[in-house]
């Protein structure tokens, strides 16, 4: 199988609320996850210059690596019988202070916390694992690997733990200023779509 790896971006609102895509393409079409992409391997790009690309890409944001605070590794073995996947978890620093426009992938809206715990279409494996780890690990850091067996179970291993709670909110705030761009329609082109489990 091939080995994909992608970036998923978590931004919030100075609210605190999360800023989540509902999916309007495969992977996990019609599903709330957050916005994020693929790594351009041929490139040799890095996953903190593929999450400022795609932040870019997806809401117009322009990022530094220094604004990305790298929360979570999650690697899944057999992902639907089709690939294996790496997935850089990053928290963007920087406040979105506006919602984004709807483009070719799909529309945006906020959630806090209390909300994306109620809320059922959002994928089984962020739903089971992924999201309660983002939470306990906000500002520290963990890593973990899903084995996705054929009968449709998954087996979960919790691989490293710093958990730092709200930790991040203390992090320095970097000397430079980033910039939210009205982003034009995202095209078909090189830059696909990432898959989010």
């Amino acid at each position: 199988m091939p080995y994909k790896i992608a970036t998923l971006l978590y931004c919030f609102n100075p609210a605190d609320k999360v800023l989540l895509l509902h999916r309007a393409q495969e992977p996990n079409r019609g599903l709330w996850s957050p916005c994020g992409g693929k790594l351009i391997q041929a490139r040799g790009e890095s996953p903190y210059a593929c999450a400022c690309r795609e932040a870019f890409e997806e809401i117009g944001l322009t990022l530094q690596p220094a604004d990305l605070h790298l929360t979570g590794l999650v690697s899944e073995h057999g992902y639907q019988g089709q690939a294996h996947w790496l997935m850089f978890l990053f928290e963007v620093r920087p406040r979105i202070q506006q919602l984004p426009a709807p483009h070719a992938e799909g529309r945006f809206r906020f959630f806090s916390k209390v909300a994306l715990g109620r809320l059922r279409a959002i994928p089984r494996t962020d739903r089971e694992r992924i999201w309660p780890w983002f939470w306990q690990h906000r500002g520290g850091f963990f890593a973990a690997h899903c084995r996705c067996l054929s009968n449709g179970r998954h087996e979960w291993h919790l691989e490293e733990s710093v958990p730092m709670g709200a930790a991040i909110r203390n992090l320095p705030t970097p000397k430079h200023k980033s910039v939210l761009h009205a982003v034009p329609p995202v095209s078909s082109n090189v830059h696909s779509v990432p898959r989010k489990s």
